[in-house]
């Protein structure tokens, strides 16, 4: 359910015919483990089983890992402000680094012993709405004095305990409501609970996924509105309108060079806006066209505002488990996270169906789905044990990707998930990325989240849209996902049952607008009888 815009359609690859990108392969020389091939797989350049080369391998592993940044960035940048990093990036560089580790280690755990199919892990927006309801607890709101730069010294030991003991809580919340996952996955419980889950309870659970997400997205893009708007320009021009044009690139093979034809924009068009726009940034900053006085408006769109995390931040670095210390637990946020599972599992169920389609292999079993997401769960679990500060599922712009390249290969999504474990490993590679000026950022989330309650919606297309039971079950559904969570936010003093634990599960179930919305389908669309 993240990020990319490639994942919002996925391209027939056999309408490409030899302008595909990797038409110099289809003579099937280097392939290994070459199996009899179904029609779909037949349109493929590589499919499930094939190894291509080594070399291709590598290049296609980090047009995955490419693919997949933009959601990969986003999750921890999202986080910082609640868990009172807004000043501190080099410390973001830290959890870029360490959800690219663990993004890799837990791809490599799908591809050899979960569902088996050439599918990328990443981190979940599912996980962030019930995070920040968390966050957003009295106990958990950030000091004053944090939000404020000139009083922040990021060495001092008070501050780093007031921003790691909040990544504990996320930590342990996260592990406990991992196991849930587990359990669902293992037991075979995920087949039963779909029965019930239909398209009037996943639209308006993914869907609330982002659109509370508007604030934060309209503060950042707000810092500098021509940096956030040439931003979405960009990604708009080349994901919409330039996505059919095909780029020539030189490629070697039959022991001589010659040239293909490479749909650059459609694959990478969150990345060249955000590069792009970055190195506009760069130049405004270098000849002075961005005020240089910490107060004015548009200064943060600086690059150089961050400029120290480069410097600071070590070359190499290992992720460990318990980097930031022992987790801890509460149970509201045991009861939100679990909020966020459900949704990410309803998701990845669909992408494993996706991605079996245009890899050319069969519907994937219900064992098989079972070991996914069973693995998913102890992704999510190794995410809470390193720190991530968020879980693990699956990449539906990777999925959509596959029909854009026309390689299903697994050994692809291997080398991806290698690709991911050492930029995690490369301390300088996060650091950069938590340099990006913010109004750029901003720009990414308005078209991403935009994105992604678009997808939730397009759900609707398998009901009857016609029928008035259904149209009331989303409107309604939807509408209080929104409008619930905003006033328990501004009346939190309302919800004072005289125990205060239970005071914070309901806080927190009630201000996550996914399990709001989702909750409210999923009774009504069970419990109303169809027309």
């Amino acid at each position: 359910m993240n990020s990319a815009i490639t994942s919002c359609e996925h391209p027939n690859p056999s309408q490409r015919g030899d302008d595909g990108m990797l038409s110099a392969h289809n003579d099937g020389q280097g392939k290994k483990n070459s199996q009899p091939r179904s029609p779909r797989s037949s349109q493929l350049a590589y499919a499930i089983l094939d190894t291509p080369p080594w070399y291709l391998c590598i290049f296609l592993g980090i047009q995955h890992f490419l693919t997949a940044l933009g959601g990969l960035v986003a999750v921890p940048l999202i986080l910082a402000k609640d868990l009172c990093l807004q000043h501190d990036p080099l410390t973001q560089s830290y959890l870029i680094s360490t959800i690219f580790f663990v993004s890799g280690m837990c791809t490599l755990l799908q591809v050899f012993f979960g569902v088996r199919l050439p599918i990328l892990q990443g981190g979940t927006f599912g996980f962030v709405a019930p995070s920040l309801a968390m966050l957003s607890l009295p106990d958990w709101r950030c000091p004053e004095w944090t939000l404020n730069a000139s009083q922040v010294n990021i060495s001092s030991p008070e501050f780093t305990e007031e921003w790691q003991k909040r990544i504990r809580e996320l930590q342990g919340v996260i592990m406990v409501a991992s196991c849930v996952q587990m359990l669902v996955g293992f037991s075979g419980l995920i087949g039963f609970l779909m029965r019930f889950i239909g398209p009037l309870t996943i639209a308006p659970t993914i869907s609330l996924v982002a659109l509370p997400l508007f604030d934060s997205a309209g503060n950042d893009a707000g810092v500098h509105w021509g940096i956030s708007a040439m931003t979405i320009f960009l990604i708009v021009l080349f994901s919409q309108y330039l996505k059919n044009i095909a780029v020539p690139v030189p490629i070697y093979g039959r022991k001589k060079c010659h040239t293909s034809k490479f749909y650059l924009f459609q694959v990478f068009p969150v990345l060249l806006g955000l590069c792009i726009a970055w190195f506009l940034c760069f130049v405004f900053t270098v000849t002075n066209i961005f005020p240089s006085a910490p107060t004015a408006y548009g200064y943060l769109a600086r690059t150089d505002t961050k400029g120290n995390v480069l410097s600071q931040a070590p070359w190499f670095r290992f992720p460990y488990p318990g980097q930031w210390g022992l987790p801890t637990v509460s149970l509201a946020g045991v009861f939100g996270i679990i909020a966020g599972v459900i949704s990410s599992m309803v998701e990845s169920v669909g992408d494993y169906y996706a991605c079996a389609r245009l890899v050319g292999a069969p519907p994937p079993p219900k064992h098989a789905i079972n070991r996914g997401i069973g693995i998913e769960g102890l992704g999510c679990l190794l995410a809470g044990a390193w720190g991530t500060g968020n879980g693990t599922t699956s990449y539906s712009e990777n999925v959509g990707a596959l029909g854009i390249t026309r390689v299903g290969s697994r050994m692809v999504i291997v080398a991806a998930g290698c690709v991911l474990l050492l930029m995690g490993v490369f301390g300088k590679i996060g650091a950069v990325f938590a340099t990006i000026p913010t109004p750029v950022i901003g720009g990414l989330y308005l078209v991403m989240f935009g994105v992604i309650s678009a997808v939730g919606i397009s759900n609707l297309q398998y009901a009857d849209m016609n029928s008035s039971r259904n149209i009331f079950v989303f409107g309604f559904s939807i509408y209080c996902g929104l409008a619930i969570p905003n006033w328990v936010n501004k009346n939190p003093d309302k919800l004072q049952t005289g125990i205060l634990q239970l005071d914070q599960v309901l806080q927190v179930l009630l201000t996550t607008g996914m399990f709001v919305g989702g909750f409210l389908g999923f009774l009504l669309d069970n419990t109303i009888p169809a027309s």
